[in-house]
């Protein structure tokens, strides 16, 4: 099913990629391995790691053009992503130092199995992850449609698919909206952590839906 989304924040579409960034992934998991693979695709520096040895990734990863390396070598990449289960991040970001760092945070606050919703303490996902990573510039983004919607491409019926990415961190805003347009999505701004990731985590209005840009819709 298409949904065409309206009466949201634009952050300009499908435009070329200006430069290469220097990606770092912490998790190498469903979605970690179809954003990194599609972000490497487009040209950038893609580096993933996991809480094992880096040799239990290489011969997934190294053929698609991403390097392997510790969680302490993605971190120390330009834009970090932690795309692990909930209930392994606060070991995933322990010691590992993101003080200015971009953190894009793809995670939903989904404990399973069971798919029951975690007690974050009436704080949203992304704010417990600002309180496991001090000094980092969290964005909420990639995280509200399954892997399996990645895996199929940016497009549906030729209507690109809309993404979503809220922080408190205009910088943050902009690297995210960047990364999105350079994998062929639409990226679409919903404010601030509070106010826009509460939309888009799971459970959400807008999580575990494919959008589309309206323009194209059919």
């Amino acid at each position: 099913m298409k949904i065409g989304l309206i009466g949201a924040g634009w952050i300009g579409q499908h435009t070329q990629k200006e430069t290469t960034m220097n990606i770092g992934f912490i998790g190498a998991g469903m979605i970690g391995k179809a954003v990194s693979t599609q972000l490497a695709k487009a040209g950038h520096d893609v580096l993933i790691s996991n809480s094992r040895d880096p040799e239990t990734l290489t011969e997934t990863f190294e053929p698609l053009g991403i390097s392997v390396g510790t969680p302490a070598e993605a971190a120390a990449r330009d834009v970090v992503f932690v795309a692990v289960a909930w209930r392994d991040i606060p070991a995933a970001l322990a010691g590992v130092d993101l003080s200015g760092k971009i953190l894009v945070d793809t995670n939903n606050p989904i404990i399973m199995p069971g798919f029951t919703r975690a007690d974050t303490g009436g704080k949203t996902s992304s704010e417990v992850i600002e309180d496991l990573a001090p000094g980092a510039k969290v964005v909420k983004a990639f995280n509200h449609m399954l892997s399996t919607s990645y895996d199929e491409g940016p497009t549906v019926d030729g209507a690109p698919k809309v993404l979503f990415h809220s922080s408190d961190h205009d910088d943050a805003h902009a690297v995210a909206a960047q990364l999105i347009e350079d994998v062929g999505y639409v990226a679409i701004n919903l404010g601030g952590l509070v106010t826009g990731g509460v939309l888009h985590e799971s459970p959400g209005a807008l999580a575990g839906r494919v959008f589309v840009e309206p323009a194209a819709a059919k």
